[in-house]
């Protein structure tokens, strides 16, 4: 007990001289300790990397869930230590109602089975996006948590006893300055009684006896207070190096935050990737339907290389055994309309060029003054410049 009363005693005499030392040097009547400027660096670069790291993570939350309330609830469950339960996502919603739908006009008619097959690719487009919201999270996001609330929590607790060290070393500096002075007064004051009177003498005597007591005191004190700076100087000084191996660990964080973006950036483009197969498979799917059941007055034009091609073939007449295909000098020779097939998919560059899907058959033509190396191409209402080795010219 006795030593807890101590102990207690100690620690409030240390916060009270902390507390006045902080005060002094913000009223600026006492001297601070300044860190070294390479110190002094490194915490900058480290209050930045915080600052810029919780940005990074807070942006890519709303990425991968735009909605706040959903990103709400998943916090919460994540404080109380519980699961997530499985919900879900738009794209799946989506291709639910769009493959009732289908099934409720009728899988057999065009309408119906269009509505399927758009509500399937719908539903891989979101098992997609789980799949690449789950890898960002443990790739991307947790290690940035990880350095927040790991890493940076070390530093800043550092920090903060590098802080009271410093106050301690000051406050040290301040009572040698104090005994000091008290000892150079002391020496000037005699100890011999005044000349006078008897009573006078005395009292006199007495005063000079106690002024030169209490200050004697104080330079008691110096040899004390000098041990004490030596000890909060040494501390200081050891608390300063580790506060700075753990700043300049902070470019180990950068390097592995690094490797984070790199895998963030490749789950990225795996997830696009998928998204743009998926949905080119499904422009072939909805391209398998009649021109009939497909052709829309308002379709969006040529230029428009995302947009689903909808007129699609008949079936694509194929060459007799032995029957030569025509050749790139009978297609720039070419007067009138011709039939050809396209070999490859093509994505227009311009309003003037036409957007083709491997395997589709158009209408060619050639028209004068035009670049040999191309045709103009029709489908459906739509026309426009074709690459001629693109085509294969069907007989």
């Amino acid at each position: 007990m006795e030593f807890s009363v101590r102990r207690l005693a100690a620690d409030a005499g240390t916060l009270f001289s902390r507390a006045v030392q902080f005060t002094e040097e913000k009223l600026g009547q006492a001297e601070k300790t300044e860190l070294d400027a390479h110190l002094e660096n490194l915490l900058v670069r480290a209050e930045a990397t915080k600052h810029w790291t919780e940005k990074i993570m807070r942006q890519t939350e709303v990425v991968l869930q735009p909605n706040p309330n959903v990103r709400m609830e998943e916090f919460l469950y994540e404080k109380l230590d519980r699961k997530v339960p499985t919900r879900a996502n738009n794209h799946e919603l989506l291709g639910e109602g769009m493959i009732d739908a289908g099934h409720e006009f009728g899988p057999g008619t065009a309408y119906g089975s269009a509505l399927i097959k758009c509500g399937e690719t719908e539903k891989q487009l979101g098992s997609a996006e789980k799949e690449f919201i789950h890898s960002a999270a443990i790739n991307f996001l947790t290690p940035f948590r990880n350095f927040i609330d790991g890493d940076f929590k070390t530093i800043s607790k550092e920090r903060k006893l590098l802080q009271n060290k410093r106050l301690d070393l000051d406050a040290a500096k301040t009572r040698v300055k104090k005994a000091r002075v008290a000892d150079a007064r002391s020496a000037e004051l005699s100890s011999a009684p005044p000349p006078g009177e008897e009573y006078v003498a005395q009292f006199s005597y007495f005063i000079s006896f106690l002024h030169v007591r209490w200050l004697k005191m104080w330079a008691e004190e110096v040899h004390q207070a000098e041990t004490e700076l030596r000890i909060t100087q040494s501390e200081f000084d050891r608390q300063a190096e580790i506060t700075r191996l753990l700043l300049e660990g902070v470019s180990s964080s950068h390097a592995h935050h690094l490797r984070c973006l790199n895998d963030f950036v490749d789950a990225q483009a795996s997830y696009y990737a998928q998204c743009y197969q998926y949905m080119v498979n499904l422009q072939k799917q909805l391209g398998s339907f009649p021109t009939t059941f497909c052709s829309n007055n308002n379709a969006p034009s040529a230029s428009s290389s995302a947009s689903i091609s909808v007129a699609a073939p008949t079936l694509t007449p194929t060459l007799t055994p032995g029957q030569a295909s025509p050749s790139l000098s009978e297609l720039r020779s070419s007067s009138g309309p011709r039939r050809a097939r396209v070999l490859y998919d093509y994505d227009a560059a311009s309003s003037s060029e036409l957007s083709l899907l491997a395997d589709e058959v158009i209408t060619v033509s050639s028209v004068p003054g035009m670049d040999s190396d191309w045709l103009m191409g029709e489908r459906g209402h739509q026309k426009g410049k074709v690459p001629i080795t693109y085509l294969e010219l069907l007989n």
